[in-house]
């Protein structure tokens, strides 16, 4: 679905506005070029009448209705599977073109996963006037990846996901700051032995995340796979265009709040050494190389959240395999991982009202 041009600028509807990734939203569309006319903040009925700020401007949050969507042209959904199921056709219907960040549409055939770094053109190609966003897992890793896969051709990758308490969004971030402040007063090394004594209940998590790492983030899947992990997979293919690439992914939920880390094993169909790779990444869009080991530098969460890139360390060719690599990564799972990948998407929708 293509909506008509024009000289105007394009108006935007944020629909989650008060949650998690809906605040990094308002912060995002805050520091990025003004492409948008009227900006509308919809969230459910509980917090219409709040007041937030973007862009300078204080504007009223409104309830989550069909008529909320009149006049808008672009809506961003940073709300659960459910909700975007029932309310992202809702909006196409009252015209907005809809770009959602949750699970509910990403492997519809008929809706396009993207990453404007690696298949920008799949945007305009949106039947059911929705695009997917992928995610916050694979969105850490894939741009980087886009990128060495145009130079190498991928093969084959095997994954360890070391993901941060925010991926299960506001529970996860509360629950694992009571859990730090629950253990703050004890000796670490009492902590470590009495953790399950000391905290009753572990939230969205299945076992305590505090000074512990737990290997499971999602819900249960057939033969052992959890959601997030089949995810990895799943998208990565799609997102690729390479419906029988090899994927092997195993999550790990970390006692961090912000920033998902990953541990890539890449197979390609070419030879890659380490200094051909870090050229190739150097030179990629939306990605940082920090990589230098003998002075100690490599990304870690500390020093990658809050900023917009992913970035890469620890490169090194395979002792094993001349086609292999291994790598380090990190990604801010609320902002690329999440609201600036949606921006990024509906900045490719503005180009086209207005242009």
């Amino acid at each position: 679905m293509t909506k008509k041009k024009n000289s105007k600028k394009p108006s935007l509807a944020v629909v989650g506005a008060t949650g998690a990734v809906g605040t990094v939203m308002l912060s995002i569309l805050s520091e990025r070029k003004d492409v948008w006319g009227e900006i509308r903040l919809i969230a459910s009925a509980r917090s219409a009448g709040k007041k937030l700020m973007c862009r300078g401007e204080e504007l009223t949050v409104v309830a989550l209705s069909p008529e909320a969507f009149d006049g808008i042209d672009v809506a961003m959904f940073d709300v659960p599977d459910e909700i975007s199921a029932q309310w992202a056709p809702i909006a196409v219907e009252r015209g907005a073109v809809v770009v959602d960040n949750s699970g509910a549409f990403r492997m519809d055939p008929k809706v396009p996963l993207v990453v404007p770094e690696v298949n920008p053109k799949e945007a305009k190609k949106r039947p059911k006037g929705i695009i997917s966003n992928p995610n916050c897992t694979t969105l850490s890793m894939i741009v980087a990846i886009g990128a060495l896969n145009k130079k190498f051709e991928l093969k084959e990758l095997v994954v360890a996901s070391y993901q941060a308490a925010s991926g299960a969004g506001q529970p996860g971030i509360d629950s694992l700051r009571e859990q730090i402040s629950l253990v703050a007063g004890t000796q670490a090394g009492e902590a470590t032995g009495d953790v399950r004594k000391l905290i009753k209940d572990s939230g969205p998590f299945p076992a305590p995340l505090v000074l512990n790492v737990v290997p499971w983030a999602g819900s249960l899947k057939e033969d052992g796979y959890s959601s997030e992990e089949l995810k990895v997979r799943n998208e990565s293919r799609k997102i690729l265009g390479m419906p029988k690439l090899k994927v092997s992914a195993t999550c790990v939920r970390v006692p961090v709040l912000t920033t998902h880390s990953l541990a890539v094993h890449a197979t390609f169909k070419k030879e890659v050494t380490r200094k051909a790779a870090q050229k190739v990444l150097e030179k990629a869009a939306g990605v940082t190389l920090y990589d230098n080991p003998e002075k100690m530098q490599f990304p870690t969460p500390n020093d990658v959240v809050g900023t917009d890139p992913t970035w890469v360390g620890r490169v090194r060719q395979s002792l094993d395999d001349k086609k292999s690599l291994d790598l380090f990564l990190c990604g801010d799972n609320l902002r690329k991982g999440a609201a600036l990948n949606t921006a990024q998407i509906a900045e490719l929708l503005a180009v086209e009202f207005t242009s």
